[in-house]
């Protein structure tokens, strides 16, 4: 049934479907169209939209399959599936920040009618069905994923959650004090959001041993944060780009099964997801907003 004090929408904006789910406490939009990314994610009570974009405004427009990552809208936070860099894996031509961003995804819109968000993908090249269900519990954003393998070998897989988070003033990255130590010393400026102007980097703090990572504004108190099982995905990728890719400024805090971006390294190394032929993996990620 649905939750008490939620509020669901749908409208037609720049011609997509953006369904919407709102209480007190945060409203959060989602296109199924465009690979189910999440493109607004709102502080109803202070007013902070997380959700990052490119200057100009908010736009909206479809891409093809194996479109490289850098031509998508890049707004808010998508879906990585089965690889993020373009590899070549099992003979198929995996194609930049995977299959998943640039596919159209259905809703169960019998589920939707109950204020629960459940979305899903047949991968094209992939032997993938990929779902994700979205729920909203108060300030916190619930989602389960579930993979099923509809093929005769087992398979390997890569998946990240990639939120392309907006930076103000006075923001400072929490992490666990087990998790701090597992980022590389040279790459600590990235945790620290102190990366130079002009440059971008990336950084893996891996094998986890708790699931979480928060962005907190030390001036306004605003704080998203990410909450996961850390034995479901042991590792967490950290993005930070100061006009160093393609001129732009943002922050992604990604959480994941893999240190490596490419699928074909991962699997080489043993470090990332197997989907047993014919079963499914499932996971879950909490998102609160304070």
């Amino acid at each position: 049934m649905k939750v008490a004090g939620n509020s669901l929408s749908t409208r037609r904006e720049q011609g997509f479907e953006v369904y919407e789910l709102s209480n007190q406490e945060l409203a959060v939009a989602v296109v199924p169209e465009l690979g189910a990314r999440i493109i607004s994610l709102r502080n109803r009570r202070t007013g902070r939209e997380w959700m990052w974009h490119p200057p100009g405004g908010l736009k909206l427009f479809r891409n093809r399959s194996g479109d490289p990552f850098f031509k998508s809208p890049l707004v808010g936070m998508d879906e990585c599936l089965p690889t993020i860099e373009p590899c070549v894996w099992n003979g198929r031509l995996l194609p930049d920040h995977g299959e998943v961003w640039s596919a159209a995804w259905s809703v169960d819109e019998e589920l939707w009618a109950n204020g629960i968000l459940k979305t899903e993908v047949e991968l094209k090249q992939s032997p993938f069905r990929f779902e994700r269900t979205l729920e909203l519990q108060g300030n916190e954003i619930q989602l389960s994923y579930e993979l099923t393998h509809s093929g005769t070998q087992d398979e390997c897989y890569l998946w990240s959650l990639h939120p392309l988070l907006r930076l103000q003033p006075g923001d400072a990255l929490n992490l666990p004090e087990s998790t701090r130590e597992l980022i590389p010393a040279g790459q600590m400026e990235i945790a620290d959001l102190i990366l130079a102007e002009g440059r971008c980097a990336k950084t893996f703090a891996t094998p986890l041993s708790e699931g979480f990572v928060e962005l907190e504004n030390r001036i306004s108190g605003d704080r998203l944060a990410f909450e996961w099982n850390a034995a479901e995905n042991d590792t967490l990728g950290i993005w930070l780009t100061r006009g160093g890719w393609h001129g732009h400024h943002h922050l992604a805090l990604e959480p994941t099964n893999g240190d490596s971006d490419a699928l074909s390294i991962a699997a080489a190394q043993s470090r990332c997801g197997i989907v047993r032929a014919g079963s499914s993996n499932n996971w879950q990620l909490k998102i609160t907003i304070g």
